[in-house]
């Protein structure tokens, strides 16, 4: 809504623009009629009538306008409210008629008077179209109201289910985690140990992050980093990482816990099948569409068209968050990679 002190400007000026108007009007309508007694109006006499018409109503507006929100005509008071302001109308016609005498008297513009007079009906209808103006204004209002509202309880229920699927991952990283840990502590108690200090670790920084849905990229691949040491102490020499990270791109902003599903996805099918050493490779960078992050692994890959058999939980759940978060600005595809394997491959947009 504008200003208090605005709308009181625009108002004035419009009983202003009025005044000035229907002084071109009283000015012919009296100079026609007093022609006949040789007592044309002047200019000066025309404008003070207009002006003492029409600031008149500015002073009055207040009141009906109080009285068109007291008493709106509409259901289920309709009847009461036509019954109040067919009553007002004719009585703030009649007042408006003698002020405007009384008006003309003062001033000695005896060939005006008769205009007063015949100036009743506008009076009802200069009261009608202010008591419509203001049921207008108040159905804008309201119409304004619930579209805010409306445009509220959407995002609040996009942040709610964007909230929903991030608890869902977390759990599932957490079972995976755990179980890795159960089977580490009949072999590898030291390891077990320092997989349960990762993940502590882990779990302090998800909750700090708890509620935030996008984070710098330096912070996201910091998460990432402990989860690696928890990944890289259950398979050992198996796992190696690489990380390609532009350093331009270390600010741009990324869905939080982003990586983690595409990590854990390339973990499952392209290292934990294999007996022998397997390879992932981050890779973050600036591009024109935005911020491109991919994350490549170089194992058995998979057959053309069947890339939605690798989507479990995790990346699920991530291509329905950055449904949420981007709609169709993102672009998330998992391919066949050119040396092998799959390359898991999003781009998301930048402010």
């Amino acid at each position: 809504m504008w200003p208090r002190s605005r709308r009181w400007g625009l108002a004035l000026g419009g009983w202003t623009l009025a005044a000035l108007f229907f002084s071109t009007q009283s000015f012919i309508n009296a100079y026609i009629q007093s022609s006949y007694r040789n007592r044309p109006l002047t200019w000066r006499e025309a404008l003070i009538l207009g002006f003492s018409e029409w600031f008149g109503w500015a002073a009055l507006a207040p009141l009906v306008v109080w009285l068109a929100r007291r008493f709106p005509i509409e259901r289920p008071h309709r009847r009461r409210g036509l019954v109040v302001h067919s009553v007002a109308g004719l009585t703030v016609s009649i007042l408006k008629v003698a002020g405007d005498g009384l008006v003309v008297d003062l001033l000695g513009l005896n060939p005006a008077r008769t205009i007063t007079t015949f100036r009743f009906h506008p009076n009802l209808l200069t009261y009608a179209a202010i008591v419509g103006a203001s049921h207008a204004l108040e159905y804008y209002r309201r119409y304004r109201d619930r579209e805010l509202r409306a445009l509220q309880l959407e995002a609040r229920l996009a942040q709610a289910e964007l909230q929903m699927l991030k608890l869902q991952l977390d759990p599932h990283f957490l079972f995976n985690t755990l179980h890795a840990i159960s089977a580490l502590m009949h072999r590898d108690v030291e390891a077990a140990d320092r997989m349960i200090t990762r993940l502590s670790d882990l779990l302090r920084l998800i909750l700090e992050s708890a509620g935030v849905q996008e984070v710098p990229l330096k912070q996201e691949l910091e998460f990432l980093e402990r989860y690696l040491e928890i990944q890289q102490t259950r398979f050992s020499d198996r796992l190696t990482v690489r990380l390609d990270i532009d350093p331009e791109a270390l600010n741009a902003r990324a869905p939080n816990l982003i990586l983690q599903p595409l990590v854990e996805n390339a973990i499952r099918h392209g290292i934990a099948p294999r007996s022998d050493p397997g390879q992932i490779l981050i890779r973050a960078a600036r591009v024109a569409e935005g911020l491109l992050l991919e994350v490549v692994d170089d194992g058995p890959g998979l057959p053309e068209g069947e890339a939605a058999q690798r989507e479990g939980i995790g990346l699920a759940n991530t291509r329905a968050r950055l449904d949420q978060l981007y709609g169709t600005a993102h672009r998330f595809e998992l391919a066949k990679a050119p040396g092998g394997g799959l390359r898991a491959s999003l781009t998301i947009p930048q402010p």
